[in-house]
């Protein structure tokens, strides 16, 4: 939930969202007095002080956030409702987490979580350029003082065919190639400059029929823009690369994704680092050395109750996939 906002963009007071299916995680990490759990993605530290409380003043809580606007505001969170737990707060990106874990100094970690996706105080804020609700700069970067790249120059500069395979891949867009066409149709007038701007190049594109049902007719668009503006699936993947590496025997590591783009790149590193030998079959003694290092624990994702979905709408999409390290 997002309390009240600036004309620019920054929250005057809390920045903070219900956390999508915390029970689940909770009972998933198994966290005890002791443990150390880095909360990949802190955002409003919602599913941070649940687990600063089961790993109590013994244990430790890093949080992990690129944004100095969520770090601020999850430090006073932890500071009122967590304040005995031990805590490192770090800006950065999870793709970097080999850096970062080494810069807290701790030998290993006995559980991840990985929130992944755009926050909602993030969403709503209009400065920030993710919303198709809004009409605001086409912005959308989540570290903005480290991120050059914008959704304004990916819709003015990038090229018809690169636009339609990223609408298309990233969004699973099935209007890609025509919303791609009125895209450069309209900069080539102008450039498109805010948010309302792309909305309108998106609607073009999109058969009248096509944009009565499905909800918002932007949505794909703006999801597929934000990744790329991000490059949210390959830091997905290299953070998770690295938990493998840093989670503890018998610790967890959990991910909650949105769309299947994640969720797809979440079960195949987790199913690739859950194979034993990997040799031909025909090859009697085994030569590749390949050795499991995760065992999945969720063969079929978690989905959200039916009674969280009617609270928190956010949750509607949300999967989770655990595994543990062996």
């Amino acid at each position: 939930m997002v309390d009240t906002q600036t004309a620019a963009g920054t929250l005057k007071t809390e920045f903070r969202h219900e956390p999508v299916m915390l029970a689940e995680v909770l009972e998933q990490l198994d966290l005890s007095e002791g443990s150390v759990v880095c909360d990949c993605t802190l955002g409003g530290a919602g599913h941070s002080v649940k687990m600063a409380a089961a790993v109590g003043k013994t244990g430790l809580l890093i949080g992990i956030d690129q944004d100095d606007m969520a770090l601020e505001a999850a430090g006073r969170r932890l500071d009122a409702e967590a304040p005995g737990t031990p805590r490192k707060l770090l800006k950065g990106n999870f793709g970097d987490l080999d850096e970062l874990l080494c810069s807290a100094q701790v030998p290993g970690v006995d559980g991840f979580l990985f929130d992944l996706g755009v926050s909602s105080p993030q969403l709503d804020i209009p400065g920030r350029g993710f919303s198709y609700h809004e009409d605001a700069p086409l912005d959308m970067r989540m570290d903005p003082g480290n991120n050059t790249l914008n959704a304004a120059e990916v819709v003015n500069t990038y090229n018809e065919a690169d636009l339609a395979r990223i609408l298309r891949v990233y969004g699973e867009e099935r209007y890609a190639a025509q919303i791609a066409r009125q895209i450069v149709r309209r900069r080539a007038t102008e450039p498109l400059r805010t948010t309302g701007d792309l909305v309108e190049a998106v609607k073009a594109g999109i058969p009248a029929a096509a944009r009565r049902h499905g909800g918002h007719p932007a949505r794909k668009s703006f999801q597929a823009i934000r990744i790329e503006v991000n490059h949210e699936l390959d830091v997905l993947e290299r953070g998770l690369e690295a938990a493998v590496r840093w989670v503890n025997p018998g610790g967890r590591i959990c991910v909650i994704s949105y769309h299947s783009l994640e969720d797809r790149i979440v079960k195949h590193i987790f199913h690739e680092q859950s194979q034993g030998c990997i040799c031909p079959p025909d090859i009697p003694v085994c030569v590749c050395g390949h050795v499991p290092h995760l065992k999945v624990l969720t063969r079929k994702p978690l989905v959200a109750r039916a009674d969280e979905v009617q609270r928190n709408p956010r949750a509607r999409s949300a999967k989770i996939r655990v595994a543990e390290r062996l």
